[in-house]
């Protein structure tokens, strides 16, 4: 079976999505390696169906990151074998590039998001020209990819005529996630980046009553911890830092209530189909959640959440107030999510990845 190699830029031990694309590759015989970063802060890697190697750099943020971690996984791959390559986003692109054009290897993209479009990158124009360059360079070559949803599908055919399958990154079904017992908190899981609406949803706290976990790490870590301080709510929002995906799963089946908010700045935010939507759908667990076009789609037809437009703190206390308070519209909310589970699931969108790689390789 071919050997097909996935780059990334995270720590391997949280990127729970590459571990379920990894793992059912491997399982259906593909000989699978996910290259990821080791940080200072890095635990030992969990054993997984699927090979792991993990690049250590003297820099872990920052241009100066990702100009060594880019520099580094060239050489890395450069005497490795494989018969295809997949960079993971535009992070890793370049050398996936460069590596797949002097092997003469099948060179694969899988975009999670517009990139460029994030807000950290689309609100910095100097950033953003650089990244904008790279795509540019890059994505046209890549004519095998895949992304999360049609609407980013569609921009990439718009803006580079790449008709990019969608495979969605859903979790898998599994019933004990649906029984568990809820305890009164809130929960935010994810990358606490910036454009995830920290700025409206920390001061939002100050009238709800029961706990916010926020379980993650990321860019705006230090400026959400301030702001829990600013709005006096350090003892209610409660940041519980980076979490073994296993560990996360019992965070989430307990959780309440789940949030899954992007500010509406980029197209990345707008056209997002977060992991953490289906996470709290699999686990049974009502979610607030952005009235943005993929989130609409599937809430009009399974009702998981309640979406909102106005991203205010006294919105965002409203509707949490809403679903704490109201036990017959949460328990109608749960029973919908546990319904959905059965259709919304990786056992499900893995059949497409299958094909996807079966077309490729035959």
């Amino acid at each position: 079976m071919p050997t097909i190699i996935f780059t990334v830029t995270t720590d391997l031990t949280y990127d729970q999505r590459m571990i379920r694309i990894c793992t059912s590759l491997a399982k259906a015989g593909y000989r699978v390696e996910l290259v990821g970063r080791k940080l200072s802060a890095s635990v030992q890697l969990t054993e997984q169906p699927f090979l792991q190697k993990r690049l250590k750099c003297f820099f872990e943020k920052g241009k100066f990151f990702y100009a060594e971690y880019n520099l580094r996984l060239f050489f890395y791959l450069l005497f490795k074998k494989m018969d295809a390559l997949c960079a993971i986003d535009l992070d890793t692109i370049v050398p996936v590039y460069c590596i797949s054009k002097i092997k003469s290897v099948t060179r694969i993209y899988d975009a999670h998001e517009l990139f460029c479009e994030m807000k950290e990158i689309v609100s910095r124009p100097k950033i953003y020209k650089i990244w904008k360059w790279i795509e540019r360079k890059t994505v046209p070559h890549f004519d095998n990819g895949y992304t999360v949803n049609k609407p980013i599908a569609d921009e990439f055919l718009k803006m580079y005529g790449k008709n990019y399958a969608v495979i969605r990154n859903i979790a898998s079904y599994d019933n004990a996630m649906q029984i568990q017992e809820k305890e009164k908190y809130i929960l935010y899981q994810g990358a606490v980046n910036e454009g995830r609406s920290f700025e409206t949803l920390i001061p939002a706290m100050q009238k709800v009553d029961v706990p916010l976990l926020i379980c993650g790490n990321g860019n705006f870590m230090h400026q959400a911890q301030q702001l829990a301080e600013k709005y006096g709510v350090q003892d209610k929002v409660l940041f519980k830092g980076m979490i073994a995906p296993e560990m996360l799963k019992s965070f989430t089946a307990k959780a309440y209530i789940g949030i899954t908010l992007f500010e509406n700045k980029g197209l990345s935010n707008y056209f997002s189909l977060a992991n953490r939507f289906f996470d709290y759908i699999q686990a049974a667990v009502p979610q607030l959640c952005v009235n943005y076009p993929v989130y609409k789609e599937i809430n009009d037809e399974y009702k998981v959440g309640i979406l909102i437009d106005d991203l205010s703190p006294e919105n965002i206390a409203d509707k949490l107030n809403e679903l704490l308070h109201n036990e017959q519209e949460w328990q109608a909310i749960c029973n919908n999510c546990k319904k959905a589970a059965t259709i919304l699931n990786w056992q499900q969108e893995e059949i497409k990845l299958l094909d996807f790689y079966k077309n490729i390789f035959g």
